[in-house]
Formats: structure tokens, C-alpha cells, sequence
């Protein structure tokens, strides 16, 4: 395939109507991406002199992982933008921009796997019961909390739930995901409850105002929830149930997973309810699992050192009292 020559800035164009018409990806994740391939093409245009995209080679793509390395990138930051770049010259190569792609040889730093915090069924229990009922958005707050932990929801899907996607009577919620991708989750009793509550007392007496008749959440203006209120709401629930963890509506669904995972639940049907693309990144929920019941064992396990300390501080265990 001959090279088609083209310039940075209708290489990088031809890119995000990629991203959008052929990935169907959010509008986040293309800005995301756009900017760490501006960042590559600045790096190597200053360093090494490449001014056109078809001229990209793998010692340019070494250059800008160095960069990154030198400037004390996180390496998982660094993985993130390797991808983007990977995926930029995948989409020149189709485009007959490049010949061959320059980035096939190179393995990336291996992204570092954080645990997510995630809270006890209990703690979960406290917040929810923390909800401040004698405010009127208060049946609202409390509904907005059980969907989102019954669900797994991002913030992002909570807060534009649409009424005409939630099935109440079979306990099923249609969510449209990243990417515009629809799932189907089941909704338990209590959320359901809630929400029936919600409806009744507070969704009934605000009238929406044009463009959000369908939407599940609103303020008293008759405006959807912002990813702000939504955090704010959390956060005074969270103080008044005197829990010192950082907790976050991401927190709800990575407790929401953990549980599942801890109760025996199908790593396959907890993918698809959190509608992740690959199943690696739901997998960091058994690793999560492992740390539980490794701390599990450390704490009851009779020849755990840590139990046999716990037991040895008791004074009833202590046979030589003087």
C-alpha cells in the first residue's frame, strides 16, 4: 500500500472521527485520547524532527515512553498513553498513512493494579440509613443510594437513568454505558422500594422541565442531578455515619462487585452487569476477594501470628499473673 502523506493536524482529525464513528467511543474518552496524541506529536516533532505522521518510527515511540519515563509519569499513565499511541498508528496504518506499524515491537510498562476501597455491607447499611429523611430530597437521596449499590451504576449512568428504562415490577434497569452500549440489570427489592417511594413522594410534586421529562433523579428545579450533587449528597451521609473512609459513588460500585465476588458470584456475570469491555479489569476484583480472605486467615486462623498475638494480649490466656 503506497504512503499517503498528511500533516499532524488532519492525521490527528481523521483520528477522533475515528474514535467516535468507528469505536463509538464517549466524548471523554476521545478527548483523552486526543490529548496524549498531540502530546506524542509535540515530543517527537521537537525532538526528532518529525513534522508528518507517515514518517513515525519505533526509535520516535521509544523517544516519547522516555520522555514520560524522565519526567516521572506515572507508569500507569504511561501505559495509558502508549495505548492511545497504539491505537493511533493502528488507525494510520488502515488509513495508508504508515506501511507498517512501528509500535507492534514495543511492550509497555505494565500498569500497576490498585485495589479499589471498598466498604463493608455494613458500612453500606449505616450510609444508606444516614440519609437526612427529614430534608424533602430526602427519599430521593436515599433511592439514588440503594440504585446505586444494588446496581453497580458509575455516577455518570445514575444520574441520567431514564424512568422509561426501569421495569419495576420484573426488577430490571436498562443503563446505556461508555461507549453508548446498553446492559440490562436486575434491581433488587429495596432499591425497587425506594424508588417506588421517590416517585410517590417527591418525582410526583416537581415538574420537569423540557428535555428532562424522562429522566429518573431531579433537583427541585426539574433539572437532572450533576455529577456534583450527586457526590455532595454521598458525602453528608457519609460524615453522619461517622465512616472515615474516602468514599466516592465509584465506591458503591466497586463495593457492589466485591460483594458479588465475595458471595460466589460468576466473574462473567459481574462483567457484564458492570459493563466492562475486557474481563481483566473485572478481575481485580478477585484479587481483591484474595486480599479479604488472606486478611480472613490472618486474623482467625488459630496458627496465624496475628491471631496467636490477639490471644496471647488476652488476660484470661495469661496463666502466669503474679
Amino acid at each position: 500500500m503506497a504512503t499517503i502523506h498528511t500533516d499532524w493536524k488532519s492525521a490527528i482529525k481523521g483520528y477522533e472521527e475515528y474514535l467516535a464513528l468507528e469505536r463509538g467511543l464517549s466524548e471523554n474518552s476521545i478527548l483523552a485520547y486526543i490529548r496524549d496524541i498531540k502530546q506524542f506529536a509535540k515530543i517527537i516533532e521537537k525532538e526528532d524532527g518529525v513534522t508528518n505522521p507517515s514518517k513515525i518510527n519505533l526509535s520516535n515511540v521509544e523517544h516519547f515512553l522516555s520522555n514520560l519515563y524522565d519526567k516521572g509519569i506515572a507508569r500507569n499513565s504511561q501505559a495509558r498513553k502508549l495505548s492511545g499511541v497504539r491505537s493511533f498508528c493502528k488507525f494510520l496504518s488502515i488509513e495508508g498513512v504508515i506501511d507498517t506499524n512501528p509500535i507492534e515491537l514495543i511492550e509497555g510498562p505494565r500498569p500497576q493494579r490498585k485495589l479499589p476501597d471498598v466498604l463493608t455491607v455494613n458500612e453500606i447499611d449505616r450510609i444508606i440509613a444516614s440519609v437526612d429523611m427529614s430534608r424533602r430530597e430526602g427519599v430521593r437521596n436515599k433511592a439514588m443510594l440503594e440504585v446505586l449499590y444494588s446496581c453497580g451504576l458509575r455516577v455518570s449512568e445514575l444520574i441520567n437513568l431514564q424512568m422509561s428504562r426501569i421495569d419495576l415490577i420484573d426488577g430490571v434497569v436498562k443503563v446505556i454505558g461508555k461507549g453508548n452500549k446498553e446492559r440490562i440489570i436486575p434491581i433488587g427489592r429495596q432499591a425497587c422500594d425506594s424508588i417506588d417511594d421517590y416517585l410517590s413522594h417527591y418525582r410526583s410534586a416537581i415538574i420537569p422541565l423540557p428535555g428532562h421529562e424522562d429522566t429518573m433523579f431531579l433537583g427541585r428545579q426539574g433539572r437532572k442531578m450533576t455529577r456534583q450533587m450527586a457526590f455532595t449528597m454521598l458525602k453528608r451521609s457519609v460524615i453522619a455515619a461517622g465512616i472515615r473512609k474516602n468514599v466516592s459513588p465509584h465506591t458503591f460500585r466497586h463495593s457492589f462487585a466485591t460483594h458479588l465476588i465475595e458471595a460466589g458470584a460468576d466473574l462473567r456475570a459481574v462483567q457484564e452487569m458492570l459493563g466492562h469491555a475486557q474481563i481483566t479489569t473485572t478481575e481485580i476484583y478477585t484479587h481483591l476477594d484474595k486480599k479479604y480472605l488472606e486478611n480472613q486467615v490472618s486474623s482467625y486462623h488459630p496458627r496465624s501470628l496475628e491471631a496467636a498475638n490477639q490471644i496471647l494480649k488476652k488476660p484470661e490466656n495469661n496463666k502466669f499473673q503474679y
